[in-house]
């Protein structure tokens, strides 16, 4: 696996036991649906979180969550849909971002709650 690939893993580990730690139930890990992909699904009361991970080994070249752009974003949106529509699920929803930067051995979580509206 490529060490981009482990980090990024390493990283949803992270952002995982960092949101049961807050009290979120995880819905599921790594969902696909043919092209859409959505890092982490987890329910807080009763709204759906839609969490994208970013994790960077360092904070040289700008803040993780700084990578997911208007593109990215519509990429998650439909993805959230697709999930919906899928599970039969109306529920709200929210679209939270979690960037982990590695300093030295401790990561720096930045959880962003809302980060973006569909």
């Amino acid at each position: 696996m490529a060490k981009h690939n482990e980090l990024g893993k390493l990283g949803e580990e992270i952002a995982l036991h960092y949101l049961i730690g807050k009290g979120y139930e995880i819905v599921e890990r790594n969902w696909h649906n043919i092209h859409k992909e959505i890092d982490i699904i987890a329910k807080k009361g009763k709204e759906l979180v839609i969490v994208e991970v970013k994790t960077r080994q360092s904070d040289e070249y700008g803040e993780p969550d700084a990578a997911v752009t208007r593109q990215k974003q519509s990429r998650l949106i439909s993805a959230a849909n697709a999930y919906l529509f899928e599970k039969k699920l109306d529920l709200g929803t929210r679209f939270d971002i979690i960037s982990i930067v590695f300093q030295g051995e401790d990561p720096i979580i930045n959880h962003i709650e809302d980060a973006f509206l569909p």
